[in-house]
């Protein structure tokens, strides 16, 4: 019996229900819709959220299909920067920008995060989402550049989607002031 195949879609703004096509990959791991709900719910009712999303200019890092950030740019962000090099999932990604015909929108970095962060010229941010793979611990290093570069706006938020189980230190470089668990994985949301 075949499986049933899960569906990804827009959850809230003007594209509200529109289809995402994603990849079932090990080597990737898709937002869950669910997760992502909470996620935009935290940012635009939270108090402990300063940070306005209408207007802002997101950087979305391991964005994979692009669901942060397109769901951000459905609420009203003014850009999504995103940074990914799985030649799949950039492919997924152009056909749902393409979609949603948002071009304009985005800038899309198809290379390795590092290389991009050290060399590239990118603006400053006001939320920057990461959700790298579940064993990758090189994300620390790239928050660290991130922080020399001053790649954040003075009132930014950090949000990064971890294993639930992961210990991360963060000490020196973000505080991190709210942290979610749904299921497998936990939602961290930090400032510099």
């Amino acid at each position: 019996m075949e499986k049933k195949k899960k569906k990804m879609r827009i959850i809230g703004g003007k594209f509200k229900g529109k289809p995402i096509m994603f990849l079932k990959s090990p080597d990737t791991r898709p937002l869950k819709d669910s997760v992502k709900e909470n996620i935009f719910n935290i940012i635009l009712h939270s108090k402990l959220i300063n940070v306005e999303l209408k207007n802002s200019k997101i950087l979305d890092l391991y964005s994979g299909v692009g669901s942060f950030g397109l769901e951000a740019i459905s609420r009203g962000a003014e850009k999504v920067t995103f940074v990914e090099k799985n030649k799949e999932a950039i492919n997924s990604l152009k056909n749902n920008i393409n979609s949603l015909s948002i071009k304009k929108n985005i800038k899309l970095f198809e290379s390795d995060i590092n290389e991009v962060i050290k060399n590239e010229r990118v603006e400053k941010f006001d939320f920057l989402f990461l959700d790298p793979p579940f064993k990758d611990n090189n994300f620390i290093q790239i928050i660290k550049l991130i922080k020399i570069r001053k790649l954040f706006n003075k009132k930014s938020i950090v949000i990064m989607h971890r294993e639930k189980k992961t210990i991360d230190d963060f000490e020196t470089i973000l505080s991190v002031f709210l942290t979610k668990t749904y299921g497998k994985s936990k939602i961290l949301f930090a400032s510099f």
